[in-house]
């Protein structure tokens, strides 16, 4: 009985190949050749990897090398790239990171970059995000700038003398500042500016203590010694 032609059909992305085979020989040599083939196909199909223009540094990246936002925008750029422009806008405290076209005016999530940026510039950017959903009358933070930790005014009791709980140390929380020991908020709020350091606020207290009293033109302390009541200002 004569053996039927038969047609194998290799099915793949890439041309369909067909192939007849007229005997088992033909049929035993086209399986055992079946891997190179599909190998040979293989190495084709990475000849034509597509590549990407990185719209920030300019180079030609691989498709998995690009950052991904679908849904969001189209706009190309790498992964690295991204990366790098995320941990500048959290640096700046910024609670949207912009997509870097600066004709887009999509915005770049958290989770969309969870896999490229650090885990701390992570944890920062959520921070943040926490923070700018508490109302801003009801935030403010630490007057101490090695500490400037955020703390949460829930408007009940009035409270002047505070502690930090970042730092421990105590502030004023109606003047927002160091803790002005010895004068009262009114009375600190009532200093100029460039009087309200620490060494004023010692030397109001002295002047407190000692009865001195300040002069309505030139603002300085005078101390009655001896003479009349009448005091000329020299300023």
């Amino acid at each position: 009985m004569a053996r039927s032609n038969v047609i194998i059909i290799e099915d793949d992305n890439e041309d369909d190949e067909i192939f007849v085979i007229n005997s088992a020989t033909q049929f035993q040599a086209c399986s055992s050749s079946k891997k190179p083939l599909l190998l040979n196909k293989k190495r084709k199909r990475e000849s034509k990897t597509l590549y990407s223009f990185c719209g920030i540094c300019m180079d030609t990246k691989t498709a998995s090398e690009m950052f991904d936002n679908t849904g969001i925008c189209n706009h190309l750029f790498c992964s690295d790239c991204i990366r790098q422009h995320v941990a500048v806008k959290i640096k700046e405290n910024l609670t949207k990171v912009k997509c870097p076209d600066p004709s887009c005016k999509g915005v770049i999530g958290p989770e969309a970059c969870r896999s490229i940026v650090p885990k701390e510039v992570l944890e920062r950017w959520e921070s943040i995000l926490c923070e700018s959903v508490i109302m801003e009358s009801q935030k403010f933070y630490c007057p101490f700038k090695d500490c400037s930790a955020m703390l949460v005014d829930d408007g009940g009791v009035v409270v002047t003398q505070s502690e930090c709980p970042n730092c421990n140390r105590l502030f004023c929380a109606q003047c927002k500042v160091a803790w002005h020991c010895g004068i009262s908020c009114v009375e600190f709020q009532s200093l100029k500016k460039d009087e309200r350091n620490p060494n004023d606020i010692l030397l109001m207290n002295l002047a407190k203590e000692k009865r001195w009293k300040r002069c309505p033109n030139c603002k300085r302390f005078v101390e009655k010694v001896s003479g009349c009541n009448y005091i000329a200002c020299r300023y």
